[in-house]
């Protein structure tokens, strides 16, 4: 067809050349498939064409939403939480949408038209097209607005708001009309709320029962009607009654009586058990035998038995587990009154010890009598496969320039002495080079090597003497672990690290977490120095001391109060502490045979061991702004302080900062100690970088962008000291009245992408202030903000996570 001036358009011209194309493709099947490459080509320029013209008749193409409108936002008091609801069951991302986001796509439509141009071609070439590059249109008929407004009307109702209002309305394109949006509209109106609220008695004991959690109860007058909440209520009056005996008491035997006519938006309820249920289900049951059906590893029926205790025991072939462990994780007893808590404690326990597939409980009365009160427990469960493998393999960058691939191998063995026990094996390697300038002239390719091997045994209990006859009944695991691992920095020198720990982890709740560490040994050997190495260490002799070949006796205890996984609330809150002591063991076996504390040079083997104390703490607050924003904040440091055998502490053990996770502005270990500046020429000067004092806090503020993608505005400011003068190191010691000047202030802007099994985050950060006098060389005077250049303050960072 012609134009009115009688020349072809774009788009007809294209239409021509795909006719001609497909008849070429009919000759020669070889030619389609070698062309696959000036398919897409000339796919790029097909994009310019209308996507519309092929849609199915009566249908319009959904570009998503124009907007969710709430008419009384002004008037009405709605929390986030059910605007979220309501934004989840109208989120719908069109096609080409932008990072899974319901309002913005991306401008090119070469998916859509590829998928309409292949989609119905069954030949391999097509479908392999159809697989690789195209993108399914979204109409608005697949969209169902109808529906979504109806489930934003129920969850209006469910929530109070039942004179509440949804409707929609279908936008199209000025300039094709086939294509649309969607604009929603909202009206909350006035909500209904709680006038009065009675339970109607059972005339039983379990109306006392009641009465004694009266003060839990979730539903009061002046609230909000709330259906949610209702059920909460009807979950935790039958869980109370579950936990005092009433097995067969369920969720659906409570029902509600709600009147709205008394008074103007206004609700009185009343609560009861519903007519017809059988009164039964008010008769408390005790616990009478249990058993535990240990199944084979493959479900395998039982084929022998042994009694313990009042505990009966059916097993598989051999008795795999001792019955005193299964015993011990057992929160009820022969005679108790049957709790669902007693219940869920015991089936965490029995999965706590990893060695089942799965448990499950049953109850039977037992026999028929009118009077009978007790349920026999028989627990089913299946063992699971004793030893398991896993490889893992990653590639890592950091940000001192080195990069490069790591691989482990990791072996475990469930139930290793009958006791729920588990024995980790790993065998791991890295290898990394330098991907900026070369840190030695000529060093090829001869870079920095780690390889290793880690056992542990994780017990599932405290291995303790125990106090009395009462068991613990919190969570408790045991760890015995050793390490041994060497670690190879090229043309500089080699470590070796051989350690070895007892410690113990037990939750008394669900927000403390305990760690005590009683006994920790490593021994750090430095081998293999190079010249290069030996020029360093000789100007700086504590660098030298803290990497000597030592033992590091230890004892260690933290604490961590609260968890923003379990935590209910909005706003976060989470504290660790932490306390390593060093040598101090050692040396009051030195002065049970005489030796003074006060003496240095003491040894282990003819090796020197470390002495020092060292805390760390740090404290995290998340506070919710709104929807889509939140305020994350953190302030942390620590100090390490060496005495008697020693005047300065392991180098591992010493304090740095900077990088992904530190001020990112700056890359790890480039900043400190305090007003010290490091030769820049020097490749070798981070490694000085470390102190005995570190400060350090951040602030970012995180709020969505679009779809998946969200955006940070961060603040971070920090520093590390040193405890003792080093002439090395000028102005690394910590001075309050410099503390101001000393802290290294960076800013930035970051990105993270949450593709829900992980988040993936990409920080670009701004030096503000440099706690060395950058300017005071360079242009004659001081001043705070002196950064040097916008590229020496520009640091960026891609990391897996957030921050802190």
């Amino acid at each position: 067809m012609k134009n009115k001036d009688n020349y072809e358009s774009p788009c007809q011209v294209t239409n021509c050349l795909c006719k001609k194309g497909l008849q070429i493709r009919r000759y020669d099947d070889g030619i389609r498939r070698r062309g696959a490459i000036g398919f897409v080509i000339l796919s790029v320029i097909l994009t310019s064409c209308s996507i519309t013209k092929h849609l199915p008749v009566g249908e319009q193409l959904y570009t998503g939403i124009r907007g969710i409108v709430i008419i009384d936002k002004d008037s009405i008091e709605v929390s986030d939480e059910l605007l979220d609801q309501i934004d989840e069951v109208l989120a719908c991302p069109p096609s080409n949408a932008l990072l899974g986001s319901s309002t913005t796509r991306v401008p090119f439509n070469f998916g859509i038209w590829v998928f309409q141009k292949t989609a119905h071609k069954k030949d391999a070439f097509n479908r392999w097209i159809t697989t690789l590059l195209a993108t399914k249109p979204v109409y608005i008929s697949t969209v169902k607005p109808e529906t979504r407004t109806k489930n934003v009307y129920n969850i209006l109702r469910d929530n109070g708001f039942f004179n509440g209002k949804a409707d929609f309305e279908v936008i199209p394109e000025n300039k094709d009309s086939l294509k649309a949006k969607i604009r929603y509209e909202i009206t909350f109106n006035e909500p209904y709320t709680i006038d009065s609220v009675e339970w109607r008695r059972m005339q039983s004991r379990a109306d006392t029962i009641l009465i004694m959690n009266e003060a839990e109860r979730l539903i009061r007058s002046g609230d909000r009607f709330n259906a949610e909440k209702l059920e909460a209520e009807r979950q935790r009056i039958a869980m109370i009654m579950r936990n005092n005996g009433y097995y067969y008491f369920r969720t659906e035997y409570i029902g509600y009586q709600a009147d709205s006519t008394l008074s103007p938006y206004k609700i009185s309820l009343r609560a009861s058990l519903k007519q017809g249920v059988p009164r039964s289900i008010l008769r408390p049951w005790h616990i009478g035998d249990i058993s535990v059906i240990l199944g084979g590893y493959d479900n395998e029926m039982t084929t022998d038995s042994v009694r313990y205790n009042d505990l009966m025991i059916y097993y598989e072939g051999k008795l795999r587990v001792r019955p005193k462990i299964i015993a011990d994780q057992l929160k009820f007893e022969r005679g108790d009154l049957y709790s669902a808590l007693k219940q869920g404690e015991t089936q965490t326990a029995l999965n706590r010890l990893d060695i089942f597939r799965y448990t499950d409980f049953q109850y039977m009365p037992k026999d028929t009598s009118l009077v009978n009160d007790t349920l026999h427990v028989r627990i089913n469960t299946s063992f699971d496969y004793p030893i398991t493998a896993s490889f893992e393999a990653k590639a890592t960058s950091n940000d001192n320039h080195y990069a490069g691939p790591g691989v482990s191998l990791n072996l475990n063995r469930r139930n290793l002495f009958g006791g729920g026990e588990t024995l980790t094996g790993s065998l791991y390697g890295s290898y990394e080079w330098n991907t900026g300038r070369a840190t030695i002239k000529n060093a090829g390719f001869i870079n920095n090597y780690e390889i290793g091997a880690r056992g542990d045994i994780m017990f599932p209990r405290l291995v303790l003497p125990k106090i009395g006859k009462r068991a613990y009944d919190f969570s408790a695991v045991t760890h015995l672990d050793m390490d041994v691992h060497l670690s190879n920095r090229a043309n500089y020198y080699s470590t070796w690290n051989i350690g070895g720990r007892l410690s113990y982890e037990f939750h008394p709740t669900t927000i403390r977490h305990h760690t005590f560490t009683p006994f920790r040994l490593i021994f750090n050997q430095l081998s293999n120095t190079t010249q290069a190495f030996d020029s360093i260490v000789s100007k700086n002799p504590t660098l030298r001391q803290s990497l000597q070949n030592q033992f590091i006796p230890s004892i260690g205890y933290s604490y961590t109060l609260g968890n923003p996984v379990l935590s209910e609330g909005r706003n976060k809150t989470l504290w660790t502490f932490a306390v390593t002591e060093a040598g101090h063991l050692v040396s009051g076996v030195y002065a049970i045979f005489g030796e003074r504390f006060s003496v240095k040079d003491k040894s282990i083997m003819g090796n020197p061991y470390a002495q020092f104390l060292k805390i760390t703490t740090e404290l995290r607050y998340n506070r919710y702004i709104n929807r889509s924003s939140r305020l994350a904040t953190r302030l942390g440091g620590g100090v390490i302080y060496s005495y008697g055998n020693s005047v300065i502490a392991p180098y591992a053990e010493r304090f740095y900062i900077g990088g992904a996770n530190s001020i990112r502005a700056f890359t790890i270990r480039s900043i400190g100690p305090g007003r010290f500046r490091p030769d820049p020429d020097n490749p070798y000067a981070y490694i000085d970088q470390n102190g005995d004092w570190k400060i350090e806090g951040n602030i970012e503020y995180r709020s969505n962008l679009v779809g998946s993608l969200d955006y940070a505005l961060f603040l971070d400011a920090g520093n590390v000291w040193l405890m003792r003068n080093d002439n090395t190191r000028p102005g690394g010691t910590f001075h309050l009245k410099h503390l101001f000047n000393d802290i290294a202030v960076g800013t930035g802007i970051g990105f993270r992408y949450d593709m829900e099994m992980l988040i993936f985050r990409i920080d670009i950060g701004y030096a503000i202030h440099y706690p060395y006098d950058t300017y005071a060389s360079e242009v004659g005077k001081k001043r705070y903000f002196n950064t040097p250049s916008f590229r020496d303050a520009l640091g960026i960072h891609l990391a897996l996570g957030y921050p802190f």
